[in-house]
């Protein structure tokens, strides 16, 4: 990914861990860090993916390696953990990104769906930040990073496992900054709106443009514009920010 905005590498020495890196959000997030220097940890529940984007990072100049590891099981995070600080000594970053969608309307929603999206999205971010919290309290630097969405803010019809997840989520970041400010370690997250993904791909143009009216700046948002909030976070230029949730929404929650 070619960054011109930040371009420079002051993230260089930096370990950077991003969950659900195999494609989408998470894959621009990990090209992101990498282009300004971090040395990423591709996690994906599929090696494949995860190995695609690690492989796509090496091609542009820059340096990554490939994680499987289902966030939802605390032993595969604790496992996860332990190989990349073995291998690389370090856990710098923490971005949470992993998530799933079962969408599915209250009375149809099966306890399988409610229970999938909760434990991948929420207790998901709780596994991997507690396993990376630890290395990032001897270090005494760290910066956590949890992909939260606008929708843990307003809610959303059809949609109340993944609004309660992100609404949990929020909470966590801001429980987790004040648990670990004294450590140097912030804790912050980003809210998407309406991002480009293959799931809005397969949307109709109608529905595409309903999605648009509800937004001011009247577009949909990209992951390059979720990664760039990212980067920012996890930079020197946020070093006194903590507990804050950053909407890349196009507006539509002010």
């Amino acid at each position: 990914m070619e960054n011109q905005f930040f371009k420079n590498a002051f993230l260089n020495g930096k370990i950077a861990v991003v969950t659900g890196a195999g494609r989408g959000i998470g894959k621009a997030i990990a090209q992101m860090l990498s282009s300004c220097g971090a040395l990423v940890c591709a996690v994906s529940k599929s090696l494949e993916n995860a190995s695609e984007t690690a492989e796509a990072i090496r091609k542009e100049g820059g340096q990554a390696d490939a994680f499987s590891c289902d966030v939802s099981d605390p032993a595969q995070v604790e496992k996860c953990t332990k190989e990349l600080l073995e291998k690389f000594k370090a856990i710098h970053i923490l971005v949470n990104n992993a998530g799933i969608t079962k969408d599915n309307l209250l009375l149809r929603m099966k306890d399988e769906e409610w229970e999938a999206v909760l434990k991948t999205n929420l207790s998901g971010a709780f596994y991997f930040s507690r396993s990376a919290a630890k290395f990032m309290l001897k270090q005494k630097e760290g910066r956590i990073v949890n992909i939260a969405s606008v929708v843990g803010l307003i809610g959303n019809a059809g949609q109340a496992n993944y609004a309660a997840s992100k609404a949990g989520l929020i909470g966590f970041t801001k429980s987790l900054a004040r648990e670990l400010a004294s450590r140097n370690i912030t804790v912050n997250a980003v809210a998407p709106g309406f991002i480009t993904t293959d799931m809005t791909h397969a949307l109709s143009e109608k529905t595409k443009a309903d999605l648009i009216s509800k937004i001011p700046l009247e577009k949909l948002g990209t992951p390059q514009d979720v990664a760039y909030a990212v980067l920012f976070l996890v930079s020197p230029m946020a070093s006194y920010i903590t507990g804050q949730v950053l909407h890349v929404d196009g507006g539509m929650v002010m």
